[in-house]
């Protein structure tokens, strides 16, 4: 049987409604999996004007009433928006609407009624006008799975990176590096990549500092503090692990193939190679969790929200690369 891949809608003023109608308009969808979205059927009806789109909306109250036909997008309608909700603007509505639509995907996993999420973007102010003070979606579902040892990993088609700190300040980032979180992310990013099918996978780690420090010379020794002691401890568990490594040259490295994913220390240092490399190809997954969640690697994109245009190439690799890890029934 194929997956059943629960697509929560996201911020429903955003672009998340309009991609996910355009991704459901692929046969391929439908080839890989069983999609439903958890979200709102009013708000999924007007996606359907904005890209003037010939599929039908069907509103269903349990997944077992999902008919998966590519025709019909079958919605789990949690009806909790005004159909007329503006679109392209910032509401504690829309961002409460967008968390409780998580929370229904995550339960749904826990009790086995669905094999993977896979998340369309919420807007991180809107979210937090409506009380939920988590930095974005990974947060959410740690919090909601009591999962305490988590990392975000993006993935392009030439590279994979893995991040030991994301949605915090670069200096706070600099603070929670500990040998223990970077050797937990190396640990995370090689049974990830195990179970993808790559049976020694190569791992590459980046240092902090221009030159990962060059021995010393910048910064305060925070290579040899923070991230050596990490990778000599995995080294000996017989981990392909090495590092800490330049970041300039190590992304071009790994596109090249020297490697099978790296380890970024901070937000920036890991999201800006993925997205040079074309935000329709990325997709954010978050690994060590007890479930499977895929997202696309962009936001909400307010500016063009409503206007039929938002690319939904993300989505469709985000939803297949769900089916792919999706434990199988």
């Amino acid at each position: 049987m194929k997956p059943i891949i629960a697509i929560t809608m996201g911020d429903a003023a955003g672009v998340g409604p309009e991609i996910i109608v355009k991704a459901l308009q692929n046969q391929a969808v439908y080839d890989q999996c069983r999609p439903v979205v958890i979200g709102d059927a009013q708000i999924m009806k007007r996606a359907l004007f904005f890209t003037q789109s010939g599929l039908t909306i069907r509103s269903i109250s349990a997944i077992e009433d999902a008919a998966f036909e590519k025709s019909t997008v079958d919605v789990l309608d949690l009806a909790l928006l005004d159909a007329d909700l503006p679109v392209g603007n910032v509401s504690k509505e829309a961002g409460h609407a967008a968390f409780l639509f998580l929370k229904k995907g995550i339960e749904l996993a826990n009790d086995g009624k669905i094999d993977a999420i896979c998340t369309a973007p919420l807007n991180k102010e809107a979210l937090h006008l409506a009380g939920h003070k988590y930095p974005g979606h990974t947060e959410i579902l740690a919090a909601l799975t009591g999962t305490e040892d988590y990392a975000m990993m993006l993935t392009a088609p030439t590279l994979r990176v893995i991040h030991v700190t994301t949605h915090v300040g670069l200096v706070k980032a600099v603070e929670l590096i500990t040998p223990e979180r970077v050797y937990n992310v190396i640990q995370l990013a090689d049974q990830t990549l195990r179970k993808a099918g790559i049976d020694s996978p190569k791992i590459a780690v980046c240092g902090i500092n221009p030159h990962a420090g060059e021995n010393g010379l910048f910064g305060d020794g925070e290579e040899a503090s923070k991230i050596e002691p990490a990778v000599e401890k995995a080294q000996g568990e017989g981990i392909l692990v090495s590092g800490p490594m330049p970041a300039d040259t190590l992304f071009y490295r790994a596109v090249r193939g020297d490697f099978d994913i790296v380890v970024a220390m901070y937000h920036d240092q890991g999201h800006a190679p993925i997205k040079v490399l074309g935000l329709e190809a990325g997709v954010n997954i978050t690994v060590g969790l007890p479930i499977i969640r895929t997202s696309v690697d962009h936001g909400t994109a307010f500016d063009i929200a409503g206007t039929g245009t938002a690319d939904e190439q993300s989505l469709l690799e985000a939803i297949r690369q769900a089916a792919e890890l999706a434990p199988k029934r």
